[in-house]
């Protein structure tokens, strides 16, 4: 548990925690990290679905964080996230930082071709004009992402918490390769593969069309013989990642495990990859994983906690020290 440190010289007043209903057990780790109670409210949907929000007590002079993962149903917990910033503001908030750690959106960063809007930068502006003045977020898809918001804001990873994983995996790994999904991945998947001492491969593919079927073309580096990690920052339908295992495991890859941050997993996408001959899953708590879906993997499914970084980081927030020392930066 995180001790809080004096707040005499605080300007934003305490920490108030407030959690939508997206991902509670998440919400109640950050706080119990903090020593701190989640702030009640009410959310009421009505029979027409608009949403009503009450705060049980003023927060007037606070520093309040609203704890929101933006992942499916997507547009209800988008809209909860918003109202509920809205209401901390007209309450008089002293500062209000928006904490979702899966920002929705955040493949569509880019008019890539003609007629397609960019709702990354609509739900940045969306966060900021309901009342957010800072905001901090996990692993978004794209960097420039950080673009699209004029508040200030802490992009954390859960590249170190995986990585102290892996780094305890390692010994009982055979020869590890480090493997991309793709291309667009592959700065990050070469900080797996500096951080294990590895070599690197990467997967070619090519995407066909505005949905989640993409083709994957060949790879490039040798895995034959070799145990693969292979890296990803979001899994759902699983159509690429069955490409990539598949393509591996023809071209002689030993045990694979699977590694990616946000877990947007559909019904038909745990079923898809839960047949695949990978030994682990391991992603994180951005995003919760129902039981029914968990069901699927059995105990090959390892979820790693991002509660104690994001404590940690509102921690710091509050009392306006450096988010980077934490990792020498």
């Amino acid at each position: 548990m995180t001790q809080l440190h004096g707040r005499h010289e605080l300007m934003y007043g305490d920490i108030k925690l407030f959690a939508g209903t997206a991902c509670p057990e998440l919400a109640q780790e950050m706080a119990a990290h903090l020593g701190l109670e989640l702030c009640g409210r009410d959310i009421i949907e009505f029979p027409n679905e608009n949403l009503f929000i009450k705060l049980h007590k003023s927060v007037r002079g606070q520093d309040c964080y609203v704890i929101q993962t933006t992942s499916a149903p997507v547009h209800r917990n988008l809209m909860e996230m918003l109202i509920l910033l809205q209401t901390l503001r007209l309450d008089s908030a002293a500062r209000i930082t928006a904490v979702v750690p899966y920002l929705c959106y955040a493949r569509s960063d880019k008019k890539d071709q003609p007629r397609v809007p960019i709702t990354a930068r609509l739900v940045a502006d969306m966060i900021e004009v309901a009342g957010a003045d800072r905001y901090i977020t996990m692993d978004l898809h794209a960097g420039q992402i950080q673009g699209f918001f004029s508040i200030p804001g802490d992009v954390m990873t859960a590249f170190h918490i995986q990585m102290d994983y892996l780094t305890q995996l390692k010994p009982s790994l055979h020869s590890p390769v480090v493997v991309t999904a793709d291309l667009g991945f592959a700065k990050k998947g070469r900080n797996f593969a500096v951080g294990l001492d590895s070599p690197m491969a990467f997967i070619e593919k090519r995407r066909a069309a505005n949905d989640s079927t993409a083709e994957a073309l060949n790879i490039i580096g040798d895995i034959k013989g070799h145990d693969v990690i292979i890296v990803d920052d979001e899994v759902s339908t699983g159509s690429s990642m069955c490409q990539a295992v598949e393509l591996l495991k023809s071209n002689g890859a030993r045990d694979v495990y699977m590694v990616f941050v946000h877990a947007a997993l559909t019904e038909t996408g745990a079923k898809k990859l839960s047949e695949l001959p990978v030994t682990q899953f391991i992603t994180t708590n951005t995003i919760p994983i129902p039981p029914k879906l968990a069901a699927h993997f059995s105990d090959r499914l390892v979820v790693l906690s991002v509660a104690d970084l994001l404590g940690e980081v509102i921690c710091r927030a509050n009392e306006g020290r450096s988010v980077g020392e934490m990792f020498n930066e």
